[in-house]
């Protein structure tokens, strides 16, 4: 579908791309098809599509023959995809965030950066064989970063836990409608059991959160200073983070299995804090 085209639907929606909710429209045929083929869909497929806008993507995805639910909060797209495909797709209207998500196999998206990040953990948590969603390359880099990098923080972390990650193409702006004032890329994801074992992976995202949200500061003034540390841990047990493993270095040194390993240290000290006296 061609900008002009796309224009032509949405002044007969009565609507204009919001910029606020990151609303650019993929209309090169060449990137949709790469995207649906590198999800590897089949018949027996069900695909969940988050934003699907006026179905550009949605289309390719059918084609496959893949079924398709798709959730979309916009009242007027809603309405428009209602008309474009009928039942050929289950189709939810909400915040895909915060909305009940039904069962599905493989996620193919185009997900606005305001939600990729929360909306990427809601999918892990969720689970699913294969993603292939387009985000905005800073977010494709912080997603796939490694220990050292400025890029590296609590997303990569927790993505590396969660799955094995790669950006599978990179995408110019040009490959949208209105162009966006940056590149994205096709990232794929694929859930992996974790590669290294913790206690308890409350805690060990409690620390990743509370390390990376402080991540100027060693790890054990990090900790002193975040709510979550201080609400899991006692008075005496605070004193002796600076003993935690690599307690003087800060969060973007460690590996996410050394990580691990501090958060199982952490836990271990908040349940049996130091007698003193």
């Amino acid at each position: 579908m061609r900008a002009d085209e796309v224009r032509t639907i949405l002044e007969s929606l009565g609507k204009r791309p919001s910029k606020r909710l990151g609303q650019h429209f993929l209309i090169d045929e060449r990137v949709l098809n790469r995207q649906v083929a590198l999800a590897e869909l089949s018949e027996e497929d069900t695909v969940l599509e988050i934003g699907p806008g006026i179905g550009n993507l949605t289309e390719a995805i059918l084609a496959s023959g893949a079924s398709v639910v798709a959730v979309e909060r916009d009242d007027e797209f809603c309405r428009f995809l209602r008309r474009r495909f009928g039942e050929r797709i289950a189709l939810i209207q909400g915040d895909a965030v915060r909305a009940f998500l039904p069962e599905f196999d493989k996620v193919v998206a185009n997900l606005p950066y305001k939600i990729s990040s929360p909306m990427t953990f809601k999918l892990l948590d969720k689970g699913f064989k294969r993603a292939v969603v387009m985000v905005q390359r800073e977010f494709a880099e912080r997603m796939t970063a490694e220990p050292g990098t400025c890029d590296y923080g609590r997303l990569s972390v927790g993505v590396y836990y969660r799955s094995t990650c790669e950006i599978s193409a990179k995408v110019g702006r040009g490959s949208f409608w209105p162009q966006p004032d940056v590149d994205s890329c096709l990232v794929t994801l694929s859930p992996r059991e974790p590669p290294f074992a913790v206690a308890d992976e409350r805690t060990f995202f409690d620390v990743t959160k509370a390390i990376f949200s402080h991540r100027r500061k060693k790890i054990m003034n990090a900790l002193a200073s975040d709510p979550i540390a201080k609400r899991c841990a006692s008075e005496a047990a605070s004193a002796a983070f600076a003993e935690l493993p690599n307690a003087d270095k800060r969060a973007e040194e460690l590996s996410p299995e050394e990580i691990g390993e501090l958060s199982d240290a952490f836990l271990e000290l908040t349940r049996s804090p130091r007698r003193t006296g």
